[in-house]
């Protein structure tokens, strides 16, 4: 019996289909076995600093951070998709053999990310000095100078972030899903114990919270990747300066600026409804929205566990015709949805009960939110399902066409939506735009594996 049966206590005959005697399979398996420990650490630690943050800095103060936090984080989407088509050179690289090839992808990215970075910060660093927060996101002007000293701490850590993630991207790629969900986790849990700290040595405050909450998850995906290329098996890969290579730039660019452009695009979809809740309802409903989206997350982040490692097999597997294993996959993974389904809603009854015990009374939640939460959930692991696939092998076009469509009309929509229905209208768009995505890429996956793809369905 070998490490996985015996430690995870797999039946045989169901490690062997979960396999499939395909050596891509079985790493797919132990990436799943590997993350089912660091989600749970991820998980836990997100139910649990919610509850120390809102005590920490009260419910409403709780939904500005919620919000200038979700802004900041938009300058990850602007790699100009350098991360995800890295991440497709370099499994290509591997599958062939090129040892070589792979290693000045990973040198080139790591150069180019880091001029990027020095831009996106100096961008982020002028708009400080010009935007008045509190004036954006409706709150009293009393909290202007303290939003203003959050947002540049957030925006050095989540700059810094893009160059040091690089390497978590590099195990993704290398079907290592697990070790970096591993290292995100850890990172998460000593963000978790921070801010434990802080409630027992500090006051309230939004600047201390930015700091230890995206500083230490930062350092430690730093201090991972020093280990990494000195000490691992991944010593041979590590960056080199004489490796970089920007006539490689172009080949990591051309997938790379079509997953820029539909993370603009979700941008605009998804990260934007804490502005809309903010504005419209006050930062109380985004702390609703987000207590909500939290819970039912948890669901999403186990069907990512089993999905993540796909994108890179998917990768390895097309770039050796072997559309037996894909199809097999696909089937395989349409069932674990009609899984979820059941789970979210088994969830959605005991959802009272969790707030309850989560949160205590400090913050009131509706059964409808919740319900309208868990539905643009679902849809959004059944899009997620089939996009893996589909980013795996980069055809992305009729993705991106699907994205910037529902861009450019979900704002005003949004908006409406919110004034008419509250919270709950807000979560319909984004439901649609993943359910809509949904069916067109189990589509094109169909017509990819069964190779039946022209035109549009192969771009």
């Amino acid at each position: 019996m070998n490490k996985i049966e015996s430690i995870f206590l797999f039946p045989k005959n169901i490690y062997q289909r979960l396999t499939n005697s395909s050596h891509r399979s079985k790493e797919a398996v132990r990436n799943i076995a590997i993350s089912l420990t660091a989600k749970g650490i991820s998980i836990l630690s997100n139910l649990l600093v919610v509850p120390l943050t809102i005590n920490y800095v009260n419910s409403s103060r709780y939904g500005i951070w919620l919000t200038l936090s979700s802004v900041i984080s938009w300058i990850a989407f602007f790699d100009l998709g350098l991360g995800n088509g890295f991440r497709n050179k370099f499994a290509e690289a591997r599958a062939k053999g090129d040892t070589l090839l792979a290693r000045k992808y990973l040198s080139t990215t790591y150069f180019v990310m880091g001029a990027i970075v020095i831009l996106l910060y100096a961008c982020a660093f002028i708009a400080n000095q010009m935007v008045n927060w509190s004036s954006v996101l409706h709150v009293e002007q009393a909290y202007s100078e303290e939003l203003r000293d959050v947002f540049s701490i957030l925006s050095c850590f989540f700059c810094l972030n893009m160059v040091f993630n690089v390497f978590s991207v590099m195990l993704t790629a290398d079907q290592k899903v697990g070790f970096s969900s591993l290292i995100l986790g850890i990172g998460q849990f000593f963000s978790l114990v921070a801010i434990y700290v802080l409630t027992r040595v500090s006051e309230g405050s939004l600047l201390h919270l930015a700091t230890y909450y995206a500083g230490v998850p930062c350092l430690v995906m730093l201090i991972a990747s020093v280990i990494g290329f000195t000490t691992t098996r991944y010593r041979h890969l590590r960056p080199s300066r004489r490796l970089v290579d920007l006539s490689l730039v172009r080949n990591i660019l051309n997938l790379g600026i079509q997953f820029f452009v539909i993370y603009i695009c979700l941008l605009l979809i998804f990260q934007i409804m804490n502005i809309v809740i903010t504005r419209e309802l006050g930062p109380v409903a985004a702390t609703q929205y987000n207590i909500a989206h939290k819970y039912f997350n948890i669901l999403y982040m186990v069907m990512l566990i089993i999905i993540s490692p796909f994108w890179s097999a998917f990768t390895d597997a097309y770039t050796r015709n072997d559309y037996a294993w894909m199809r097999s996959i696909m089937r395989k993974l349409e069932y674990s949805w009609l899984l979820c389904v059941g789970g979210g809603l088994l969830m959605l009854l005991l959802s009272s009960f969790f707030y309850k015990l989560w949160i205590g009374e400090s913050v009131d939640m509706k059964f409808a939110l919740s319900a309208s939460v868990m539905v643009f959930i679902l849809s959004q692991i059944l899009g997620a399902i089939y996009m893996q696939m589909i980013n795996g092998i980069g055809f992305v076009r009729i993705q991106l066409l699907t994205y910037v469509t529902f861009a450019l009309i979900s704002l005003p929509l949004m908006v409406y939506s919110c004034r008419l229905f509250g919270v709950v209208g807000i979560v319909v768009m984004p439901s649609i735009v993943y359910l809509f995505q949904a069916l067109l890429g189990r589509i094109q996956l169909r017509k990819i594996i069964n190779r039946t793809a022209t035109g549009l369905w192969c771009k």
